[in-house]
């Protein structure tokens, strides 16, 4: 298996995937592309999240020409996304595109495809060779009985070893599935022969809560085995979920650090305050302290110093009053009310 520190080293503008680069994250507008404004507005507001990718629908060529202005306004990486007309394509590089983002299946025939190649080389980006469970070609399918693991990687190395012969190698490659279990076996084999960087997400995975499941167990499944070396988490919503979700994922699978984890109970017949309400606005407050430590919120002075000794700092309630912990050491009590800022001033004042 060809391991994320062995793939190609690939840029995209100013961020490098393959060849042991950290896994990157990346997201996708829901804005139109078109509308310039509210496009850069929802990129700012991903990159401040901790996008360092993104992606934009390229369905006409008004969004081709708008993509040179958006670049202009954000910080991170602009990748087009195309669909069956390779124009669209060819415009998106010429203003300014970082990466495309096609599917050769439907793009067209192979003039059409080499058209694209030729485009991306001249200006030296690469290109995400893209193939989608919903879109195999029906050769495939009926060879293997359906749509497989087998299939998908059979099409996607087959479109890559096109663009090869065609003369580029500066490419990246997608296996796309909702089918979870479907997706992992099919980065396994892909993984076995492809030595080119992996962008990993579950396809068409659902909503925050279905969507967040399906993604957390796929991508930690093809994640951990050393496969995939940029991730979407894809969900029917705001997008900043996404990237919160790909934070975590991973930084709770050991490949990425900084920023503070918060840890929490389940709340028992034991819990005297609103934890579920504490350990949410905890996590809202911590989102922006550049911090590497991990935070416990527990819900009871019984057991909270016992189960917050692994946290570097934490609190635990009790009637009316609560106790602030620092590894496993009950450091003071303070008011119910007073834990909250008890904890952000802590924080705060972490390294003096």
């Amino acid at each position: 298996m060809i391991r994320r520190e062995q793939t190609k080293k690939i840029r995209i503008g100013t961020v490098t995937i393959g060849g042991g680069s950290p896994v990157a994250i990346q997201s996708m507008t829901n804005t139109r592309t078109e509308d310039v404004e509210a496009t850069v507005s929802q990129i700012l507001g991903l990159e401040q999240a901790g996008c360092e990718i993104i992606r934009c629908a390229v369905p006409t060529m008004e969004a081709a020409e708008a993509l040179e202005k958006i670049k202009k306004q954000i910080h991170i990486p602009l990748v087009a996304d195309i669909h069956f007309d390779y124009r669209l394509a060819i415009a998106a590089i010429r203003h300014g595109a970082d990466k495309i983002r096609i599917n050769p299946g439907n793009i067209g025939d192979r003039d059409r495809v080499q058209a694209v190649v030729d485009e991306a080389k001249a200006a030296g980006i690469p290109i995400r060779v893209g193939v989608n469970s919903g879109s195999l070609e029906k050769p495939l399918v009926e060879k293997y009985g359906g749509v497989t693991a087998k299939g998908l990687a059979q099409s996607a190395m087959e479109k890559v070893h096109m663009i090869e012969d065609m003369g580029y190698d500066n490419l990246v490659v997608s296996i796309k599935s909702s089918d979870v279990l479907m997706c992992v076996e099919a980065h396994e084999l892909v993984a076995q022969e492809c030595p080119y960087p992996l962008h990993v997400g579950i396809t068409e995975s659902g909503t925050l809560l279905a969507g967040n499941i399906k993604s957390s167990i796929g991508l930690g499944l093809i994640l951990h085995q050393g496969i995939g070396d940029t991730i979407r988490v894809s969900l029917t919503g705001d997008p900043r979920e996404e990237i919160k979700s790909a934070r975590l994922i991973l930084k709770t699978l050991g490949l990425r650090k900084g920023g503070i984890e918060v840890v929490s109970c389940p709340t028992c017949g034991r819990t005297k305050i609103d934890l579920i309400g504490l350990a949410n606005q905890v996590e809202a407050m911590v989102a922006d302290i550049p911090l590497d430590l991990k935070v416990a919120v527990m819900g009871c002075v019984v057991n909270g110093p016992g189960e917050a000794k692994e946290a570097d700092i934490g609190i635990a309630g009790g009637i009316g009053e609560g106790l602030l912990i620092k590894k496993g050491q009950v450091v003071k009590k303070v008011k119910e009310d007073e834990l909250l800022e008890t904890l952000r001033q802590e924080l705060l004042h972490w390294n003096e």
